[in-house]
């Protein structure tokens, strides 16, 4: 038997901790949002001294609602602090002597998600801030993985989280949906925190896995979340889903046994889930039906594409296309490496040679391995030179793997 501490409670605080904590900074306001945090992180580390010693319970996601109910009722009979403040915000939902209820529906988690999303993405704060306290209420990242996302380091984001909650505290943001103009100039970036949570699951660089499946799973049900809502269901949110369908039917065939990540040209394509494939060709069609291109539409059209097995010059210069209008858009360091691949693929290595040192992205690991790639049976030394590089910057071990078994190929 697994031992729970070790594996299911870190999966339940992922999924279930910003749920409870977004239900409970909407009942108390956003700007008590600190004690909600502490009653569900109390929840979780009774959870963490008491399964370990009499075992899970029946069902612990149920056990961890009812205690952190428990909990609030507690704390709301005994401190001052509800009587001095926060009950002035309730008194208008309970009469006097009614027991406050603590909806923990599914329902009331979903409303209150949604409507925390665009709280927390209210222009009185930075739109860098909104991003790394979406990660860090919603998704429940810590300094560390934020910081990772952004490409800075944990002080900045510890700074830049706690000024960005006094913020919501000292402007007493309301949690609720905006109105219609609102949620135009918010969902931008409500988008973009839900398009890093996916990429941190589907490429995880703050732990040592290749995969974190529970992280992409949670970014699709916050995506679905906003197209269920008649004011959110706006065709970058379909066109990001999309995307997400796409990368995550490919999950199965992008590592092998040992954790080692399998490269595109290398996977099983009767892996592929043909169900999420099919619904990523639905909210594509669903996406097109706006007079606005996204980022996301045209990362989803480039995602469909990889789909397509078969290696066909249709294929190759359709991505390199979109990528071409991608980068118009967006301009990425990231979106470029990956352009020179397509135009590897459509134009030759030798032009994608020259386009990929352009970028002189030293650092990065990727632009290390896509060289060694490029040059592979154009010029094998400089080809291992770039292989050893790309090691020398790889974190994770599945990384080092697939590098490694590349070098080998050169003999």
């Amino acid at each position: 038997m697994q031992d729970p501490e070790k594996f299911l409670l870190p999966h339940l605080f992922r999924t279930e901790y910003r749920k409870i904590v977004a239900v409970l900074s909407k009942l108390f306001g956003i700007q008590h949002i600190a004690i909600a945090e502490d009653i569900v992180s109390d929840t979780f580390l009774l959870a963490s001294e008491l399964w370990g010693l009499k075992g899970l319970p029946q069902n612990p996601t149920a056990w961890l609602y009812t205690v952190a109910k428990n909990k609030t009722k507690d704390y709301l009979k005994r401190d001052n602090l509800f009587t001095s403040k926060i009950a002035v915000n309730l008194q208008q939902q309970f009469t006097e002597g009614q027991e406050i209820e603590i909806d923990l529906s599914n329902q009331n988690i979903n409303d209150s998600q949604l409507q925390m999303m665009f709280a927390i993405c209210n222009p009185v704060i930075p739109v860098e801030a909104q991003i790394g306290l979406s990660l860090n209420i919603l998704c429940g990242f810590g300094a560390e993985e934020i910081a990772d996302a952004f490409l800075t380091n944990r002080e900045t984001i510890y700074k830049r989280l706690k000024r960005g909650k006094e913020k919501l505290r000292t402007e007493n943001v309301p949690i609720e949906l905006p109105s219609p103009t609102a949620i135009n100039e918010r969902l931008g970036t409500v988008l973009t925190t839900l398009y890093l949570l996916f990429n941190e699951g589907y490429y995880s660089t703050t732990q040592n896995t290749t995969l974190r499946q529970d992280l992409c799973v949670e970014a699709m049900r916050l995506v679905y979340l906003l197209i269920g809502n008649e004011a959110t269901n706006q065709p970058a949110a379909n066109a990001l889903l999309s995307l997400m369908c796409f990368h995550a039917s490919r999950f199965e065939a992008r590592t092998n046994e040992a954790g080692e990540i399998i490269l595109y040209e290398d996977q099983d394509s009767n892996l592929w889930n043909k169900e999420l494939i099919s619904k990523g060709e639905y909210y594509l069609n669903q996406a097109s039906q706006g007079r606005q291109i996204s980022k996301y539409h045209l990362e989803a059209a480039i995602a469909y594409w990889h789909t397509h097995k078969t290696d066909t010059h249709e294929k190759w210069e359709s991505i390199l296309q979109l990528y071409n209008k991608l980068l118009q858009i967006e301009y990425s360091p990231i979106a470029a490496l990956n352009r020179t691949y397509a135009l590897a693929k459509a134009n030759g290595k030798a032009q994608a040679i020259i386009e990929a040192e352009k970028l002189q992205l030293s650092g990065n690991q990727f632009y290390h391995s896509l060289l060694g790639h490029l040059y592979t049976d154009v010029d094998n030394g400089k080809a291992l030179a770039h292989y050893q590089k790309a090691l020398g910057l790889a974190k994770a071990e599945s990384d080092k793997g697939a590098i490694l078994k590349s070098m080998r190929r050169l003999g």
